[in-house]
This record gives structure tokens, C-alpha cells and sequence, in this order.
């Protein structure tokens, strides 16, 4: 794996704290006992931020079983996603294709089943196949033996699931529930003459980031300091400027917070404030009580503050966070419920294991919650993958969420067709020399105007700079990576820029050409 070698740069952080660390190198060359098809296991979770994962970052929380795959497999630095919005998003990775080939541009597209996908050729294969959990695709799964399914974004509490087109109810906490499935389906729903192939999709942590009762009350004395760039004033930025993602301006109190007081003596965006309500009716009794003793002292001290200005903004900021990182916490545990059983059941021996987000998300950075953006919060998004008899460490290649496919595909000897877009990485996972040549990947938001008015862009990124394009306004925007992370200096049309310019936009419009995207071509 000579190419990864020369780029690593740093060990990996091992389980809880980090202190144990592994190279990118094999796993002591060990051939598998039994040349048998590989399962796949992919587990993705609905923005999940990189920032959270203590793989990747140990400022928030640790999350020792996901680190568990990183540290018995490869971390991905450089992992992006093609459009940087769920069901788009969910689409790439199921086609290995961009949104505009794939036609599930944007949350109000319906995806066309009909076409094809990697789970109806590894079907195809002998593959058993399943999904369950987060779809949010409009139609109806394809591809699959078994499908279980949320109803569009799902309810956190006591959720109701497509069971192979019957609707079902359940008790309980949609994460828990989601697993308890996954589970089922793995010990008495497939058949186990097959290879398995499950997308095992929670919901969590998407907004409105309700925590499992038995989280309630962790990270309640934990204060979490400001992003740098929290006030960013969007400065040369025109598209951020007029945003509608800011924690301060758009966080709901009583929708996004969980400031539903009994007396209704706050109150929010009535449409939001009505939603907030309903959810929480939609509690059972013991829930319900639960969530009361935490929320009910939560409440009454925002009452009593009074707050205002930027002290508002900080407590906003704080309260997100906290309940964000519970329901992550949550993921986490159940996620060490797979892995355990997949070593209960000897199956981790010859089993892939994916962890990934359909996006990143913001965490404040810039002020924002959300994603959809171009820039590296909401660009970027975990990736974690423990092959069996794999190399273990960080791999610093560009990959791109449309890459699982042709992984998937090629893992299980199967033919790539060549109209999918992705490359396969498998080649990485085994230390191998990855032949894709990758110098820079595409993006492509189309949603707008939406909840968060997002202008529509696209773009091109490289190891160093990123090139992007608001092409209903005409306005570009240029950053040196390297020597600006943040992004709040926008170089576009700088003197000394001149030849970096021309150089992107000519990558940009052989990217546009390659994905057949020639008719958003700016002159």
C-alpha cells in the first residue's frame, strides 16, 4: 500500500482515549481459512458530524464501539459526499451515480426504483439483501429480500416502520428499535446459505435530536467552548450571508430545544411550535414522565434567566449540543451491539463492516446547524471500514460516497458497470495501490430555496483548494485549504489567483462532462 504509506502522516487514536495507536500496514498477512462470498454490513446514520466520532476528534464525546471499526480497520480523512442532503445523498450511494444521472436531485424528487442499484446486482449474485430503518427516498425499497422501514424522517419515540408494505408500530426508541431488527434479521430472517447484504440506516441523530430517556441527563454540568468562528460575519461570502441556518437566528426554542412548557408561556414559529407539541404527545406515559423530570427543570431555569443577545445564543448553543451528543451516545451503544453479536456469531471474520452519514453537519462552526453546504463541515463526512485480513489505520485518499458501490460490487465479484460514476476502493482496504487517480471530486446542491435557503452550487475540490460556483447568482468563491481551514477567506478573483482559477474551472468542466452535468457549464 505504498501510495497510503507515503501520505500517512499521523496514527490513529485507539478506543476511548486514544492512547493505543496502529499504522496503515496489513494485518499480519493472514489468507482467509475459507474463500467464501464477504458479508456486508453498512451502517449509516443520518448527519452524524465527523466531529462527534473520537476516531476522528475527542473534543465532545468519545464513542468507543464506532472507534472499535476504525481500529480494527481504515479511517478516512478525505471522505466526501456528492450533494450534501439526505435523501440525494442516499441516492448516490445507492446508484453510485451523481443526483442529476440518478434524478434524485433534491427531498422533493421521488427516487425511481427502477433503475439500477447495488443491491439488486449483488441480489443478483446470491446476495440476501436487506434495509432497515431511515429510507426517506418516497418510494418504495428495491432490491431488497426484506425491508423494514422508517416513514419518512421517523419519529425518535415509539416509531412506525414499512414492513415489507405493512405498516407497524413499535414501542420504544427508534435507534434501539432500528437494532433490535437488525438483529432479528441477522438470527432468524435471512437465509443463511447466503451471503447478507444489510444497510442497516438509523435515524438518529437527525433533527430534532430527542435522546433516549436513559440519556436524559448526560452532559448536564458539561459546558462545550464556542467554534472560533460561531460570530463569523460571512465577510466576501454573499450566499452565507443570506443563510437561514444560524442557531441563533433559526434553532427553534420550543421545536429544535424542547422548551414545550405546560403553561405554553413560550412560544416559537407556531408551525414548528405545533410540531415540537406533537411530538412530544406522541410519548407513551412512562416517556412521558421520563422526559418531564429532565425537560421540566430545563424549562423553568430558562424561564427564570431572561436571557438575551448573546447570552441567548450561547445557552442555544449549549443545549443543542448536549442533546445532540446524547442521542449520538445512544448510537454508539447500539452500534457495539452489532459488532458484539457479529463476534458472538464468528461472523466478523468475514464480514465488512461500513460506518458512515449520509453528510456531515455543522456543530456551530460559522453559527450553523445543518448542513447542504460545499464547505468541509457538511462536505465532509465520516467513514469507517474494517475489512477482515485488511490493512488498519488512516487513509488520506479523496473518496466520495458514490465509491460504495462499486466497493460493494467488486468485494463481492461482481462486474462494475461502467456507467457508475464511483471508483472502488477496495484496493485501499486491502493496502493495495488504488489505480483511481483521484485529484479532485465534484459537488452539486440543488435545493433551494427550502427551509434553509441554501443557495444551489456546485464545484470542485482538490487536496489544497476549492472552487465553487452559486451559479443562479453568478458569483464564485475560491479558498487555499492549506493555508485558510475555515474557510472565511474567499480568494475568488484575487490578484496571484489567476492560474489555480483557470486550472479548477478546467477540472470543474471535465468533472461536468465526465458526470454529464455539461448543461450547468458556466462561460
Amino acid at each position: 500500500m505504498e501510495n497510503i504509506l507515503d501520505k500517512t502522516k499521523k496514527l490513529l487514536g485507539i478506543s476511548l482515549a486514544g492512547a493505543a495507536v496502529l499504522p496503515l500496514v496489513a494485518s499480519c498477512g493472514e489468507a482467509q481459512k475459507e474463500q467464501k462470498p464477504m458479508n456486508i454490513l453498512f451502517i449509516m446514520c443520518d448527519d452524524h458530524s465527523y466531529q462527534t466520532i473520537s476516531a476522528y476528534d475527542t473534543t465532545f464525546i468519545r464513542t468507543p464501539n464506532i472507534d472499535r471499526i476504525a481500529a480494527d480497520g481504515v479511517r478516512f480523512t478525505n471522505s466526501f459526499v456528492a450533494n450534501s442532503i439526505s435523501g440525494p445523498s442516499r441516492a448516490c450511494m445507492l446508484t453510485g451515480k451523481h443526483s442529476y444521472t440518478n434524478g434524485f436531485t433534491d427531498n422533493s424528487s421521488s427516487f425511481d426504483g427502477g433503475q439500477q442499484t447495488f443491491p439488486k446486482l449483488l441480489q443478483n449474485q446470491g446476495y440476501e439483501t436487506a434495509v432497515i430503518g431511515k429510507w426517506h427516498l418516497t418510494s418504495e425499497p428495491t432490491g431488497f429480500n426484506h425491508w423494514d422501514i422508517l416513514i419518512g424522517q421517523g419519529d425518535y419515540y415509539n416509531p412506525t416502520f414499512i414492513r415489507n408494505g405493512e405498516k407497524v408500530q413499535r414501542e420504544g426508541y427508534a435507534t434501539n428499535v432500528t437494532t433490535d431488527l437488525a438483529l432479528e434479521w441477522l438470527e432468524n430472517g435471512r437465509d443463511t446459505s447466503k451471503p447478507f447484504c444489510l444497510l442497516l440506516h438509523h435515524k438518529a441523530p437527525h433533527r430534532t435530536w430527542m435522546p433516549d430517556v436513559c440519556d436524559l441527563n448526560l452532559f448536564v454540568d458539561s459546558n462545550f467552548p464556542l467554534p472560533e468562528t460561531f460570530y463569523d460575519n460571512y465577510e466576501g461570502r454573499l450566499a452565507a450571508q443570506g443563510q437561514k441556518m444560524s442557531i441563533s437566528n433559526d434553532m427553534d426554542i420550543v421545536y429544535d430545544l424542547k422548551m414545550a412548557d405546560k403553561d405554553s408561556a413560550i412560544h416559537s414559529r407556531p408551525d414548528l411550535e405545533e410540531w415540537g407539541r406533537r411530538i412530544y404527545r406522541n410519548m407513551n406515559p412512562e416517556q412521558k414522565k421520563a422526559w418531564d423530570a429532565h425537560y421540566d427543570v430545563v424549562i423553568e431555569k430558562f424561564k427564570a434567566a431572561g436571557l438575551t443577545g448573546k447570552e441567548l445564543d450561547a445557552w442555544k448553543y449549549q443545549q443543542y449540543m448536549r442533546d445532540y451528543l446524547r442521542v449520538i451516545t445512544s448510537v454508539d451503544r447500539n452500534v457495539g451491539r452489532v459488532l458484539d453479536y457479529l463476534e458472538a456469531k464468528g461472523l466478523d471474520e468475514n464480514t465488512l463492516v461500513v460506518y458512515t452519514s449520509d453528510q456531515g453537519f455543522y456543530m456551530g462552526e460559522h453559527g450553523w446547524f445543518d448542513k447542504r453546504w460545499m464547505y468541509e463541515e457538511s462536505f465532509r463526512t465520516p467513514l469507517l471500514v474494517r475489512l477482515p485480513g485488511g490493512v488498519k489505520g488512516e487513509s488520506f485518499e479523496m473518496v466520495q460516497n458514490i465509491d460504495y458501490a462499486p466497493t460493494f460490487l467488486e468485494l463481492a465479484g461482481v462486474e462494475v458497470p461502467a456507467d457508475i460514476h464511483g471508483c472502488s476502493f477496495l484496493p485501499v482496504l486491502k493496502g493495495e495501490k488504488w489505480e483511481a487517480n483521484r485529484d479532485g471530486v465534484y459537488y452539486h446542491y440543488y435545493e433551494y430555496p427550502d427551509e434553509h435557503a441554501v443557495k444551489r452550487h456546485l464545484g470542485v475540490r482538490t487536496e489544497q483548494y476549492k472552487l465553487i460556483h452559486f451559479y443562479d447568482d453568478g458569483v464564485w468563491e475560491l479558498y487555499d485549504l492549506a493555508a485558510d481551514k475555515h474557510e472565511l477567506n474567499n480568494i475568488y478573483g484575487k490578484p496571484g489567483t489567476e492560474t489555480v482559477t483557470a486550472q479548477l474551472k478546467e477540472k470543474l468542466v471535465k468533472l461536468q462532462q465526465q458526470y454529464g452535468e455539461q448543461q450547468f457549464i458556466a462561460e
